[in-house]
């Protein structure tokens, strides 16, 4: 099996084609001028690529990536301890950056526009700042919430890219290129058939093809057809559009118990047994896209298209 793909420049990554553009002028005027690129902030839903952009970003500079996630930086100290590895240009991707505590968020303020921070070294009367200087570097910060950013912190990225969820014609291309290197023989029909059931998201793309990949080996076929698709897509529980059985318990929870919603979060949560944080990231994106639930300022709602999937799920499992 061939290394795993993953793209090292923006001709390789497919998909986004106006952030790629607007990058390209970006990362052109940054080498011409022999400057640090702006810091950037990258929004948008998971698994759209906002973490291999990052990457894709330090290949084009020929620079080298410092990667954290938020979650890891519980104090001012544990950033400066990482800002104190940057080199000139070099760029510092801090994963999830909308769950950095406010402390931090401070910190980054003058590291950000001025290069330098403060760090108070002892305690007390006897305690006193210490100022590190840092070199031009570049913040790039990837967030699937970025209405939980400060505003004064979210005012110092000077690049914003929203990540917009992906075309059927990028999926299939994406898993074309994956099944190449995984060494899966998948011809572009089936690629294309496949594209509908991947949520519109490269990295469901990506586990859905390894999964399949499974099956495959599993019962010895070699070429993947579209009845061994459809067998093993119905075998993993995943209905049109990448609609899976977690989906179909949130329409049916909002559908049944609530009588079309509103629901608030908080309810859904508890009562699917998952995590806020898990609904609004991984499935309301989606949901919404797809125009299956609406959010309103009572909860969400199940919409006509949704109740029509929940019906159809219904006829099909009966028969």
């Amino acid at each position: 099996m061939k290394e795993f793909f993953k793209p090292k420049s923006l001709d390789e990554f497919i998909g986004q084609k106006i952030i790629k553009e607007r990058l390209k002028v970006m990362i052109d005027s940054s080498k011409k001028r022999d400057q640090a690129l702006d810091h950037i902030l990258l929004t948008g839903a998971p698994g759209l690529g906002k973490t291999t952009l990052a990457n894709v970003i330090a290949n084009e500079l020929g620079v080298k990536l410092h990667a954290v996630s938020a979650p890891m930086l519980t104090k001012p100290g544990d950033v400066a301890k990482i800002l104190s590895f940057l080199e000139e240009k070099e760029i510092l991707f801090i994963d999830e950056i909308h769950r950095l505590p406010r402390s931090c968020e401070e910190l980054l303020y003058t590291a950000m526009e001025d290069f330098y921070v403060d760090i108070i070294v002892g305690e007390g009367v006897t305690a006193k700042t210490i100022r590190m200087q840092l070199p031009k570097f570049t913040l790039i910060g990837a967030t699937t919430r970025a209405g939980y950013i400060s505003n004064p912190f979210y005012s110092r990225f000077g690049i914003e890219m929203k990540f917009q969820f992906y075309e059927k014609e990028e999926i299939k291309k994406i898993l074309l290129k994956v099944a190449e290197h995984l060494n899966i023989e998948l011809q572009e029909e089936e690629a294309e058939f496949l594209a509908d059931y991947c949520r519109m998201t490269p990295r469901e793309a990506i586990r859905l093809l390894k999964r399949i990949y499974d099956y495959a080996v599993v019962s010895n076929v070699k070429k993947i057809h579209k009845d061994f698709l459809k067998k093993t897509l119905d075998q993993l529980g995943i209905s049109l559009m990448g609609i899976n059985e977690f989906d179909k318990k949130i329409l049916n929870l909002i559908y049944t118990r609530y009588h079309g919603g509103p629901v608030g979060i908080r309810t859904l949560s508890s009562l699917l047994d998952e995590e806020e944080k898990t609904l609004l990231e991984n499935y309301e994106p989606f949901l919404l896209k797809m125009g299956l639930i609406e959010k309103t300022s009572r909860g969400r709602i199940i919409t006509p298209r949704g109740i029509e999937i929940l019906k159809t799920e219904e006829n099909y499992a009966s028969k």
